[in-house]
């Protein structure tokens, strides 16, 4: 049933999960960003003054939110605009998902308002145009698992096919974001467009292994398979400390480590609570010694994506 105003928050997310380049991703509990949208007499999208972390364009045609909108106005051929509220939880270019929780949340958003005419595929369609603005690629392992919860792999593009994989009961992350920016834009362009056969024959056992893991709630193939031998090693050099806080994080209890998508932040999965909370303190311990400053998160994966509230 429509509505005349929607508030939704859109948790963050982790992508890439290590191995899974642009096709493994899981949304967070721990943070987020949250979006109002209202019903305007007037056609067209209009975006208020940003509230929150960062600094965003409120041109409709620049920001992710009015892009996504637009395009979802256009197709329903809705007769009133729409009117969004950002308020910005996760800093821009943190690796933590920010231009597709404002994505999907104006997905989201806009398809409660309007009468809810669009599937959840087709919503995460929609959002990969905020992530095609923010980074010139329309990814999708940000926003899908960001819409639909828990842990997704992109099977394909093209057709886009979504597959949700089950998440162990015990399964918690540990983030820490290192609050230097690293533009999605610019980690995708330092990589190396042509990978050795042995390389890729090595990341697709991984992958195999993390699904297979997850199925089967076996925490230790889940860790043997958090290794990227592909886009790691060329990202990891834009991240001060990296290899030290990945090892104190493995030391401390983790299952295994990553880059949480472009970077900075950097991710450890853990089995239980108590194991998270050690790694997230090694990590900001690191942080600590060579003075950079950080956030941390200790978080479920959150099985609800996008939700009203």
């Amino acid at each position: 049933m429509a509505q005349d105003r929607i508030r939704v928050f859109a948790p963050a997310s982790v992508a890439n999960v290590s191995c899974g380049f642009d096709v493994l991703g899981f949304p967070i509990e721990s943070t987020g960003d949250t979006i109002e949208v209202s019903k305007t007499e007037e056609k067209g999208v209009f975006i208020e003054p940003i509230t929150g972390i960062g600094e965003l364009s409120t041109n409709p045609d620049k920001n992710v939110c009015g892009v996504v909108a637009k395009a979802m106005l256009k197709e329903t051929n809705t007769q009133y605009g729409v009117s969004i509220k950002l308020t910005k939880g996760i800093s821009p270019g943190s690796g933590l998902g920010s231009s597709a929780a404002s994505s999907a949340g104006a997905a989201y958003a806009i398809n409660k308002l309007i009468g809810e005419p669009f599937t959840e595929m087709q919503l995460v369609e929609f959002a990969m145009l905020g992530e095609a603005l923010a980074s010139g690629t329309p990814h999708a392992d940000n926003v899908a698992p960001t819409i639909l919860g828990g842990f997704v792999a992109i099977r394909s593009y093209g057709p886009l096919d979504i597959i949700k994989i089950p998440v162990p009961e015990h399964l918690y992350v540990a983030v820490i974001h290192p609050k230097i920016e690293l533009r999605t834009e610019l980690s995708r362009n330092i990589l190396k467009k042509q990978v050795d056969l042995k390389t890729a024959i090595k990341q697709w056992g991984n992958i195999a292994g993390l699904i297979s893991g997850l199925y089967e709630q076996n925490y230790e193939l889940i860790g043997r398979s958090l290794n990227d031998y592909i886009i790691e090693p060329v990202r990891s050099l834009l991240i001060p400390g990296f290899n030290e806080i990945t090892t104190a994080a493995k030391q401390a209890g983790g299952l295994g480590t990553g880059i949480s998508g472009s970077g900075p932040s950097i991710f450890a999965l853990c089995k239980g609570e108590e194991n998270a909370v050690k790694a997230s303190e090694a990590m900001a311990r690191i942080a600590e010694e060579i003075k950079i400053p950080h956030e941390t998160y200790v978080s479920t994966i959150a099985k609800q994506g996008c939700r009203i509230i």
